[in-house]
């Protein structure tokens, strides 16, 4: 089992900035790929980035790229999301997804994961 606890949330005006951190416990996490989703109200969970064991390999969704970072310590157990030039398009209950994985690919679809957190809520204002 894998638990994971994401936290960073919060309300920001667009143009603004957020760190999402996503603590995990368990089992070695540095065996484990991790990911971001995000659910808005109504809507589909979205992939928003994904890293894999080792931290070399990394994926974004279209929707993020150059504006979102993705990176882990695995000596502190915890996954990272970086979120800059926020818009209000953004605004979703953002989760941490964790699988069993050490090959170099990453784990993009909500299938793939076997752990998620409770999520955080992050808004963005126009």
């Amino acid at each position: 089992q894998v638990q994971l606890v994401e936290s960073g949330g919060g309300l920001v005006q667009a143009g603004g900035s957020l760190r999402l951190s996503c603590a995990a416990s368990g089992r070695t996490f540095s065996n484990y790929a991790m990911a971001w989703f995000r659910q808005a109200p109504g809507k589909e969970r979205e992939f928003v980035a994904a890293i894999n064991w080792s931290g070399g390999t990394i994926q974004y969704s279209d929707s993020v790229k150059g504006r979102f970072t993705i990176s882990r310590d695995n000596a502190k157990n915890t996954v990272y999301l970086e979120m800059n030039s926020l818009k209000p398009e953004d605004t979703a209950v953002y989760l941490c997804a964790a699988d069993w994985s050490r090959s170099t690919v990453v784990l993009t679809r909500p299938r793939d994961m076997g752990y998620w957190g409770q999520g955080t809520q992050v808004t963005v204002s126009s």
